[in-house]
Formats: structure tokens, sequence, C-alpha cells
């Protein structure tokens, strides 16, 4: 893409070009930043060991967040933590079994937990707060047979 003033020429890669003066209306607008009230941040959620088969059958999901634990407006806001994110997986996720997933606030035993590729034990477990983009992987021990 090439770029003179306000002019901008792109190719689609076949030796086309057009211009944004020709067609202002085409221009491509970045996304705007969140405002204060949309601050909210990216989790990967991913499953194995069959887990999937109770979040509708999706091995993977791409979700967003509030940064900030939804409370009482007298408080200092709090981070995610991973309490909140399985609470928010069990009420807006999961679509059948709970109790195959869910133990208390937690889940159950069974299902190892990683965040970013390493075990949720050495980071916090439920008290881990989340970051924009971590990734967290669920998967079954337990499998019948």
């Amino acid at each position: 893409m090439a770029s003179s003033d306000d002019i901008v020429t792109t190719s689609n890669g076949l030796g086309y070009t057009s211009s944004s003066a020709a067609h202002p209306e085409t221009l491509v607008k970045p996304p705007a930043a969140p405002s204060a009230s949309e601050d909210t941040i990216e989790i990967r959620i991913e499953f194995g060991g069959g887990l999937h088969l109770l979040f509708s059958s999706q091995p993977s999901h791409k979700i967003r967040i509030p940064r900030y634990e939804p409370g009482n407006a007298d408080q200092l806001p709090q981070a995610v933590t991973m309490r909140y994110l399985v609470s928010w997986m069990k009420s807006n996720l999961l679509s059948e079994r709970e109790e195959m997933f869910g133990d208390g606030d937690g889940v159950r035993p069974g299902i190892l937990v990683l965040i970013n590729d390493a075990d949720w034990e050495l980071e916090g477990e439920l008290e881990y707060e989340l970051k924009d983009r971590d990734e967290v992987v669920f998967i079954s021990t337990l499998h019948g047979g």
C-alpha cells in the first residue's frame, strides 16, 4: 500500500490498484478505542479431553470480559480473577451438565487447568488475576472406557 498525503492507493495483489481519492467512502477507519465503560480484556479458552462437549461442542472460544469485577461502585476496582472467569463460563458458555465441569467456585477434580501453558496451581488457582490475551486451557483427565 502506498500513501501520498491524504490519498491512499491500495493493491489487491494482482496488479490492480484503487485510489481513495476516487472512492472516499471505502477508506478503512481504525477501530475506536474502548471507552472506560467498555474496558474489557480478551481471553482465549480451549477445551481438551472431551470437555468441549459441555460447551456447545466448540473446542475453543475467544471471549471479552470486563477488566474489573463488576461490583460496588464505592470499592476500588478489582481485576477479574479465574474465580470470575469460571463463574462467567458457567453462566454464559456452559451448555449442559454443570456438575461435569464445576465444583463450588472452581472446577471439579480431574480437570487440569493451564494458564498460558502453566499449571494454574503455580499461578494461584482461582485467585490468578487475568490479563488481556491470556490463554486458559481446561483438559479433562478422566475418561470413560
